[in-house]
């Protein structure tokens, strides 16, 4: 069985608490743990030891991403959990620089990864309706997908050299929730995104 490190990122707000990416991250806690795994969960709310979740992420097989669409990206709180254990883990533990050497200043940047043997995967919530996806007749997104969007977080988990596998989306949950199907939903990804997920001894 896999080791498994859910990192939580929302950011409570009184009208938006948090609780559908809390049950999100429990509902993967739970389905992953009844399928023999081991699972931790970081709350980045709560607080976190940056030393402790380098070492988390060094332990785990696999990462997901738990966090609301935020203005187009991740909550404050979770890009400042990215800028301090990310950067802390270029020490040599999340990559060795960004890949460019002294012999080719201009070649392979970003291919310094060294967390060549974890997958990960984004869960995420939006306010925004399914329908504004993939739909070049919806002027905001043009066309554009869920991953468009997200290309940031793939590009930042790719420098680390991990391995992306389908991400899930919960779409309209505060104007046209549709909860029971999206946990529903969200189990089967489970299943079926780390079907394949080996553990690697470290």
């Amino acid at each position: 069985m896999s080791n498994f490190l859910i990192v939580n990122g929302t950011q409570p707000y009184e009208s938006a608490p948090g609780t559908l990416n809390a049950s999100l991250t429990k509902l993967a806690r739970d389905s992953l743990t009844r399928m023999g795994h081991t699972v931790r969960v970081t709350t980045v709310a709560d607080g976190y030891d940056t030393n402790a979740d380098i070492e988390a992420h060094l332990w785990a097989d696999a990462i997901i991403m738990q966090f609301p669409v935020n203005w187009m990206g991740v909550p404050w709180v979770f890009k400042k959990y990215m800028d301090e254990v990310y950067t802390m883990g270029m020490d040599g533990r999340f990559a060795n620089g960004d890949g460019r050497t002294s012999d080719a200043p201009t070649a392979n940047y970003g291919m310094g990864g060294k967390l060549t043997d974890k997958k990960y995967m984004l869960s995420v919530t939006f306010n925004a309706p399914e329908e504004a996806f993939d739909n070049p007749a919806e002027p905001f997104f043009a066309g554009s997908n869920v991953d468009d969007l997200l290309r940031p977080l793939h590009l930042t988990a790719r420098f680390m050299a991990m391995q992306a596998l389908p991400t899930f989306a919960a779409f309209d949950v505060m104007k046209n929730p549709n909860i029971e199907s999206d946990f529903a939903r969200y189990e089967a990804h489970l299943k079926t995104a780390f079907a394949e997920v080996e553990h690697v001894p470290a």
